[in-house]
């Protein structure tokens, strides 16, 4: 039975945490929903690239992609590299990925943004600094 594609798209970094992080969370996102298949992939200084990682998709039985990235706010990798990537053009949020010969529905998501989640882990973030350093 096919399910959906999920690439986790980060920035990239010299330093390992942020390939980390994006790894991390894409595994805990395929633990937690199973009926995803979930890859990550980066913009850059980090392997593999989001081009390496659609393709990657080939071999899977998926119905769909969604691309989500894991970044905060808009900006040009969110509104026009990643698009550029995906062969969106700008402003689009749909369109299609040729994979092992048929073509599959391709959705671009937003990043994080101001999410009420968000502000709940700042506070999470702050309430355990305040407990570890006082």
């Amino acid at each position: 039975m096919a399910k959906k594609g999920l690439l986790l798209v980060g920035h990239g970094s010299k330093l390992p945490h942020n390939k980390e992080l994006v790894e991390s969370t894409a595994a805990l996102i395929a633990e937690k929903n199973n009926g995803y298949i979930v890859k990550s992939g980066f913009m850059s200084m980090n392997e593999p690239s989001v081009e390496d990682s659609m393709q990657a998709f080939s071999g899977e039985d998926i119905d769909l992609l969604v691309v989500v990235p894991l970044f905060l706010a808009k900006g040009i990798h969110i509104l026009k590299d990643i698009p550029g990537i995906l062969g969106l053009e700008e402003g689009k949020k749909r369109g299609v990925l040729s994979l092992s010969g048929k073509e599959i529905p391709l959705v671009y998501a937003d990043p994080i943004g101001g999410d009420p989640l968000l502000a709940e882990l700042m506070l999470k973030n702050a309430e355990n600094a305040i407990r570890d350093h006082l």
